[in-house]
């Protein structure tokens, strides 16, 4: 093999991939619906001593809190952070209100997660010439959309690219990598700024002498292939030189739904293991209705005090979406796995789906609501009572709307505010105030459809 790349990818002569990343997207909704987070560190799970950061927001990110670091570090960090329970509901209303945004756009949109999708612009009406003008477009329309957040928005010619112009844009900016300048882009990037580039690929590479894409891009190909394998040498080799010709997906599904719980201490009984396996059977049932599928495989996942995993799965004689139906398995499956040691994890899941009615299974006809586009792990672990988590949206007879600002002893500790009041009051309720509940409707966002002409907002031609 010679040291020229070959066969290299065919590449667009435009940059008209887009990448959009709302900006600390779960912590941005918690301070947009609380006014007295703004501008403070906010941190979404962890809540608990087992818990895991979902989001933190930039304010706590100055501290070093990051994604996925364990609750107790994150609050060794930052201390005086808000520490908050996930709102699914919100975050699934605010990434509805931006993917119809973007399919107003083009008909080629790609979500990956509730915060970030493609988009194909070759399919879209936009004047390309005008990029500055419909990117700015874009943004305010989004921030109008979803009362206050804000996105990272980059395009190029690949999605590659386009992926590495939002991550130089963050937070709240643009980056538009235009024809011929995508070398000069990436050349200085670390080797890790490269998609699936993970610790322990970033390892080898530096062992040989590899720090940078430009590196990367005058490497050996055979001590590439060597040491990585042929797939991952090879494909680092084109994106090194800024190729890359995957497009843009839009039906895009995810392959199974599924909701897990960590608990604060171990749990060994049975029925309560059971009651919060029915809990969630209703969050998975729900998110299959709201996605027009049903699923033929049901699954759960345990996971012991030792950390040792047990995953059991069931396919059905046919197809379901209901939760009735899946929380029954989940339990006949549960009765299998021996729980004397302690259950630290339990999660229930659903896969292996169909949209044929005629495969579901006639059960129960209870309709369920909700869906989600991704799957996560809910923290649980500051969860007591009726539900009143850290975070949690509650209504007040007298009071009106406010939200969990702690709870234990017995205790709810509520401020009262909304997104379009300043800071409000704080005030403590027993927990079994028949006057608070977990307040079940969430504020409406304002209305989708552009207030103004069509040649002024994101179609613009």
């Amino acid at each position: 093999m010679s040291g020229e790349i070959t066969n290299l990818t065919r590449m667009r002569s435009t940059s008209s991939i887009l990448h959009l990343d709302l900006d600390a997207f779960f912590a941005a909704v918690e301070q947009r619906d609380k006014p007295s987070l703004r501008g403070k560190p906010v941190i979404v799970g962890g809540a608990g001593p087992r818990g895991v950061v979902a989001t933190a927001s930039y304010e706590a990110r100055v501290f070093g809190v990051r994604s996925a670091m364990s609750g107790t570090e994150a609050r060794r960090r930052c201390p005086h952070a808000a520490f908050l329970g996930g709102r699914f509901g919100a975050y699934r209303q605010s990434s509805q209100v931006v993917m119809e945004l973007l399919r107003e756009i083009s008909p080629l949109v790609e979500p990956l997660s509730f915060d970030e999708a493609y988009v194909d612009l070759e399919a879209s009406g936009w004047n390309l010439a005008k990029l500055d003008e419909h990117v700015a477009g874009l943004r305010a329309e989004l921030t109008r959309r979803t009362a206050g957040l804000t996105a990272s928005v980059g395009v190029g010619s690949s999605k590659f690219l386009a992926k590495l112009g939002s991550e130089a844009a963050k937070p709240d900016g643009v980056r538009i990598i235009a024809p011929g300048e995508e070398i000069e882009f990436i050349s200085p990037l670390p080797v890790r700024a490269i998609p699936g580039v993970g610790p322990v690929t970033e390892g080898k590479l530096l062992a040989l002498g590899l720090a940078t894409v430009a590196d990367l891009r005058a490497a050996d190909p055979r001590e590439l292939v060597r040491e990585l394998g042929r797939a991952s040498g090879e494909s680092l080799r084109h994106l090194a030189h800024g190729r890359d010709d995957r497009e843009v997906e839009a039906e895009r599904e995810a392959k199974s739904i599924s909701v897990e719980d960590t608990f604060p201490t171990d749990l060994t009984d049975r029925p309560r293991l059971a009651s919060i396996l029915r809990r969630d059977a209703e969050s998975v049932a729900g998110r299959l209705q709201r996605s027009g599928s049903f699923a033929r495989t049901v699954a759960i996942k345990v996971r012991m005090a030792d950390f040792t995993t047990i995953s059991k799965a069931r396919s059905l004689g046919g197809a379901t979406d209901h939760a009735e139906v899946i929380g029954r398995v989940g339990e006949e499956l549960l009765a299998e796995v021996d729980i004397r040691e302690g259950v630290r994890l339990l999660g229930i899941g659903v896969s292996n789906f169909t949209r044929a009615a005629q495969e579901r299974l006639f059960e129960d006809e209870t309709p369920e609501t909700g869906r989600t586009e991704t799957e996560v792990e809910v923290d649980t672990s500051g969860v007591r009572g009726r539900g009143f988590f850290p975070g949690a949206d509650v209504i007040h007879d007298a009071l009106g709307r406010g939200w969990v600002w702690g709870s234990g002893l017995g205790r709810v500790t509520v401020r009262f505010e909304t997104r379009h009041t300043g800071p409000g009051p704080v005030r403590t309720f027993l927990e079994d105030d028949p006057a608070l509940q977990l307040a079940k409707e969430l504020p409406d966002l304002p209305e989708s459809r552009l207030e103004t002409a069509p040649q002024q907002g994101p179609m613009a031609r």
